[in-house]
C-alpha cells in the first residue's frame, strides 16, 4: 500500500561556488577554490525543516534494514571474525554461512513475534545457493531490495557496462520472484564508481541507500532523472560496531535503543519537529547469534512499543520513498527495458 504524506515542496538550496546538480564533479581551479564536488546535491543544514508528517502523524520513520548475502567459497570478499587463513578460509566462510542456516530464521521469528516488517537487502546468489530464504520473506510481505549478486565482489571494480549489466541482473532476477523490479539498491560494500547513481536511474531504480550524510531523505540529481537517497545507517550498524569496534552484543542493543530515544526526541523537537529516518543494519550471521539475538530483542521490543503506542512509523525504505514521490510529486520514470524486461515476465508466467 502507499502511504501519502501532506503535499510538500523540498526545498532546492541555493548552488554555491563548485555545485553542479546535473549529477557531473568538479576538481577545484586554484588550490584554495572550491573543492572537488559530486554534483548531485547542495547542502542543506537539518535546521532547514520540513513541515510534514509521515503516515499516521508520526515525525519518526524506521526500518531494518537486513542483508541476507552469499559468498564465494574459497575466493572473493567477505567480512572475518577471526584472523584471515589461506583460501579456503573454512574459519570465515563457516561463520558468514551460519547466517543462512540458522541465524535468518531466529531473525525471522523475531520480527514475526514483533510484527516488524524488513527491508531485505538481497545477493541474488541466494536464489541459487538458498532458495527457500528469500521465499520467506517474500511470504512475509517484505521489501526485496538489490543489493548485487554476491558481496563476494566489490561494485566499483567494475567499469560501466560491468555495473549496468549487475543492475540489470539483480533487478531482473528479483522482478522474476516477487513479481515487480526492486526499488532500491545497496552496493555490496556500499562500493560505488563515480556512475553509479547515473546508473541506477537509468536501469530503473527508485532510491539508493548508499549515501549516509543525512536522516532526511535526500533528492539526487542523475544524467536519468531524480533518485532519492533513502538514509541507511553507518554507524546503527553490527558490522562496523560489532566487526569492527569490537562492542558486544549488549552494548549494541544498548547503542539501539539510546539512537532510536534521541531520534524521536529531534523528530518532536519543541521548536523544530520535522519527519526524520532512522535505519538499523543488519546481518543474520552476527545478529542471529542467540548471545546477540537475545540483546536484539529487548532493542526491538523497545521499539515496537513506541510503534503500538502511535509514535513512529514503521516501515521500508521503499515505503518511504514513495512517501516522497507522493509529496513533492517527482517519480522516477523507470527506462524502456525495465517496461519490457517486466512485462515478458509477466508473460511467461515468472
Amino acid at each position: 500500500m502507499t502511504h501519502n504524506p501532506i503535499s510538500i515542496s523540498i526545498p532546492n538550496p541555493p548552488l554555491r561556488a563548485g555545485d553542479d546538480l546535473g549529477g557531473r564533479s568538479h576538481a577545484a581551479t586554484t588550490p584554495f577554490g572550491p573543492l572537488r564536488t559530486h554534483g548531485r546535491f547542495a547542502y542543506r543544514p537539518i535546521t532547514d525543516v520540513d513541515d510534514f508528517v509521515w503516515p499516521g502523524g508520526a515525525r519518526l520513520a524506521v526500518y531494518l534494514g537486513f542483508n541476507i548475502e552469499h559468498f564465494a567459497f574459497g575466493e572473493g570478499l567477505g567480512a572475518n571474525i577471526g584472523p584471515a587463513s589461506p583460501q579456503p578460509d573454512v574459519l570465515n566462510y563457516s561463520w558468514r554461512e551460519y547466517g543462512n542456516r540458522v541465524g535468518v530464521w531466529r531473525c525471522v521469528e523475531l520480527f514475526d513475534q514483533l510484527r516488524m516488517p524488513t527491508g531485505v537487502l538481497l545477493n541474488t546468489a541466494l536464489y541459487d545457493h538458498c532458495p527457500e530464504v528469500p521465499d520467506a520473506f517474500l511470504a512475509r510481505g517484505d521489501e526485496l531490495i538489490g543489493h548485487g549478486h554476491t558481496n563476494a565482489v566489490r561494485q566499483s571494480d567494475l567499469d560501466e557496462a560491468g555495473e549496468r549489466a549487475l543492475l540489470r541482473h539483480c533487478r531482473d532476477r528479483i522482478a522474476a520472484h516477487a513479481g515487480e523490479p526492486p526499488k532500491g539498491w545497496l552496493s555490496p560494500w556500499i562500493s560505488e564508481s563515480a556512475l553509479t547513481p547515473d546508473l541506477l536511474s537509468e536501469t530503473g531504480y527508485r532510491y539508493t541507500l548508499n549515501w549516509c550524510h543525512d536522516d532526511r531523505p535526500v533528492r539526487m540529481a542523475t544524467r536519468g532523472g531524480p533518485l532519492w537517497s533513502i538514509p541507511y545507517p553507518q554507524e546503527l550498524n553490527d558490522i562496523p560496531m560489532i566487526v569492527g569496534r569490537q562492542m558486544d552484543g549488549a552494548a549494541f542493543a544498548d547503542m539501539i535503543v539510546d539512537h532510536f530515544d534521541e531520534m524521536l526526541a529531534q523528530a518532536n523537537h519543541a521548536t523544530r519537529p520535522q519527519p526524520l529516518v532512522m535505519g538499523i543494519a543488519l546481518h543474520p550471521y552476527l545478529v542471529g547469534q542467540p548471545h546477540r539475538l537475545r540483546h536484539l530483542r529487548r532493542a526491538l521490543a523497545h521499539i515496537a512499543q513506541r510503534r503500538d503506542d502511535g509514535e513512529i512509523w514503521m516501515t521500508t525504505p521503499g515505503a518511504i520513498c514513495e512517501a516522497m514521490e507522493a509529496a513533492t510529486g517527482e517519480a522516477a520514470v523507470g527506462s524502456p527495458d525495465v517496461v519490457t524486461t517486466v512485462a515478458t515476465t509477466a508473460a511467461a508466467g515468472g
